[in-house]
């Protein structure tokens, strides 16, 4: 094995070479001995030492706890103290000094060598878990999560880069803060703040997933989607010593999602409510007409005139800023609680609920016929339209939306056959 080198840091001469001497038989390799702290920490920096024997009292104009921080957590070479046992008591009463060991004047040879090995296996031990704690923390660092990790009173033991820069806190002025003041979290579904979490988790001994709707609310008042979960952190024997947070942004995510969900519920040319989403509302308005019996609403069923020739006249381009000015003008003709759709190609269909009678309908009706015989200016060219309106009541026939879609459609149909710009009521008599 190669011989383990130390530094000896003693200012009194005849003990500085007794020890040497000791540590020579003893099979050490004494690099230096020096009274002088500077140079002590120049040795260090130099040839880095297993050991460094230091006397804590070496001068009175040095603080001999700052030279031993820097040895041990600048330099990372531990050091044992010599000292006397006045200022052994006195360190340990002030917390002064984490040195790995004290060796305490007059100095035994058995003392030293017992002493020396001690420490030296203490820092094998201490740098084997130090290192670990390194890789634990590159790897958590590395993550693209947020982790949050606390103690068992909820309060903040550490954060990565990550939540760092999804909390707007730093790791530093976060430690020791409560959980909820740095992680503050609101579900938007209840609208309500999140209480701690990290208390939830350990006091339930389970892991605790983030509300469907969670966001996390920054410290500059950002609001930020988030997901995944807390759980709690159990030691070797199974208690739990804290929590950890694991989350992640997932705005993008959302904004997909909602991208989705108006692909399948929306018209993508014109933005009006597709037939899927046309139906499920008109189903809501059956539901409600069955629970409440003074509550009335109707379909109209639109198809426009002459479409196909302003398709062929003018190109398809033009038949969609066409369809798109139509659609524009058919939302001003109704109140914001009804829904005008399109079902594709020309034709589009209304829900008004909250009706009091047919003539509501039918006022609607006209002024949707008033409003698109307005001539429509694209492109350089005046267009006229018209549209042939189906209009159905829920209090006859059927409580199937599909079917009450079918008795407008079917009274469009023979509005149609009528003549353009005209609308008709279905009777059910009439439109067999």
């Amino acid at each position: 094995m190669q011989t383990r080198k130390i530094l000896v840091v003693e200012d009194e001469k005849l003990l500085a070479l007794n020890i040497k001497n000791s540590l020579h038989k003893l099979g050490y390799h004494v690099l230096e001995i020096t009274d002088s702290a500077e140079k002590a920490i120049e040795n260090v920096a130099d040839h880095y030492p297993n050991l460094v024997l230091f006397d804590i009292c070496l001068c009175k104009e040095i603080n001999g706890t700052n030279v031993i921080d820097i040895i041990q957590n600048n330099l990372n070479v531990p050091v044992l103290c010599i000292t006397e046992y006045s200022e052994y008591i006195r360190l340990h009463q002030q917390q002064l000094s984490k040195p790995f060991g004290y060796i305490l004047k007059p100095i035994r040879e058995t003392d030293l060598h017992f002493s020396v090995e001690l420490a030296l296996e203490q820092y094998q031990s201490y740098r084997k878990l130090y290192l670990e704690k390194q890789r634990i923390e590159a790897i958590i660092n590395s993550i693209g999560c947020g982790v949050v990790v606390t103690f068992t009173d909820g309060c903040i033991q550490m954060m990565n880069p990550m939540a760092e820069r999804l909390t707007g806190w730093r790791q530093t002025e976060a430690i020791g803060k409560d959980f909820t003041e740095v992680v503050s979290l609101v579900d938007k579904d209840m609208d309500e703040l999140i209480g701690n979490l990290a208390k939830e988790a350990m006091q339930s001994g389970e892991v605790v997933n983030l509300p469907e709707n969670c966001t996390l609310i920054s410290k500059d008042g950002t609001e930020i989607p988030i997901a995944d979960n807390i759980a709690p952190i159990r030691d070797s024997n199974g208690s739990i010593s804290g929590a950890v947070l694991v989350f992640q942004d997932i705005t993008h995510r959302k904004l997909t999602e909602i991208q989705l969900l108006r692909n399948a519920f929306y018209d993508g040319l014109t933005g009006l409510p597709n037939r899927i989403l046309f139906l499920d509302r008109l189903q809501q308005a059956v539901e409600r007409s069955k629970r409440r019996s003074d509550y009335r609403f109707a379909v109209l069923f639109l198809d426009l005139d002459g479409f196909k020739g302003i398709n062929d006249r003018f190109g398809h381009s033009m038949g969609d800023d066409f369809l798109v000015a139509i659609a524009r003008r058919l939302e001003s003709c109704i109140r914001s609680g009804d829904t005008v759709s399109r079902f594709g190609g020309d034709e589009f269909a209304v829900l008004l609920e909250e009706i009091k009678d047919i003539n509501d309908v039918i006022n609607v009706a006209k002024r949707i016929q008033d409003t698109l015989g307005l001539p429509l200016n694209l492109n350089g060219h005046q267009i006229y339209t018209t549209a042939s309106i189906g209009i159905t009541l829920n209090h006859s026939h059927t409580n199937e939306p599909e079917s009450i879609l079918r008795a407008a459609d079917s009274a469009m149909y023979r509005a149609k056959q009528q003549g353009k710009a005209r609308y008709d009521v279905f009777n059910e008599a009439a439109n067999c």
